[in-house]
């Protein structure tokens, strides 16, 4: 359910309906179906999903976090993949995280503060944004600004207190977190039998292979692992000697 070839099975349902719109068009539209993606872990595994999309003629919104302890956004290969899926048509926004605070005051100007900080480092504008695993008052607040979209503002997300996969909502939301499929599968009968449709897909969870989740996190944190390794390997000329081993005993 988490490969490549499952995903390209998705992106055809949405295809075949004609709804396909990102949050600037969708906002203007009766019908639309959003495919939005929260990166976590790895932009790479992003960039390597934006590619699965090229290929079959489609883009999406790919959100990223400005502090995260897993990546950098402003490193030099981090920021070339994310202008490179820029200009490909994929549109990039800000994912925010919370980190602790609650007052929606000081939330909305950090927003805007880093929306300010990325457009002005990437080059292009930056003007959407998801909260990272937003809070029930932040669901509740419903946050509306004139020229920023967000990704769970009424037009394009339906809050309830205790929703189910049963729940009536005039926006269907779909989200594969966790690994799982918690309010439906984007199959069909999900997609089809709504007018307004957005799905949540985080680019960390999938691969070619489709890993189930212990696997997927196996093979993530090797990749993370090799990366520092090369990270170091490119900053520190003495690092040479070690590497062979450091290699050799990554998690397998």
């Amino acid at each position: 359910m988490f490969s490549y070839e499952d995903y390209r099975t998705i992106i055809n349902i949405i295809k075949s309906t004609g709804s396909q719109a990102n949050y600037r068009e969708a906002v203007k539209r009766d019908k639309f179906i959003i495919m939005r993606h929260d990166v976590e872990y790895s932009v790479e595994r992003a960039y390597n999903l934006s590619k699965v999309e090229d290929s079959m003629d489609f883009s999406a919104t790919y959100f990223f976090q400005w502090t995260n302890n897993a990546y950098n956004i402003l490193s030099r290969k981090n920021m070339d993949m994310v202008k490179d899926m820029h200009e490909r048509g994929h549109v990039i926004g800000l994912h925010y995280a919370l980190n602790g605070m609650t007052d929606m005051e000081q939330v909305k100007k950090q927003i805007k503060k880093e929306i300010e900080i990325l457009s002005g480092m990437f080059g292009f504008q930056v003007d959407t944004f998801s909260v990272h695993r937003p809070s029930k008052d932040i669901l509740r607040e419903n946050i509306k600004f004139p020229e920023i979209l967000n990704a769970y503002q009424d037009d394009f997300f339906t809050f309830a207190e205790n929703v189910t996969a049963e729940t009536p909502v005039a926006v269907k939301y779909l989200s594969d977190a966790n690994h799982i499929w918690r309010y439906g599968y984007p199959d069909e009968k999900n997609i089809l039998s709504h007018d307004k449709v957005q799905i949540l897909v985080h680019p960390f969870a999938w691969t070619k292979e489709g890993y189930d989740n212990f696997d997927n996190y196996k093979s993530l944190v090797t990749e993370k692992e090799k990366e520092l390794i090369d990270s170091i390997d490119g900053e520190c000329k003495d690092f040479i000697e070690y590497k062979d081993w450091f290699l050799q005993h990554a998690v397998l």
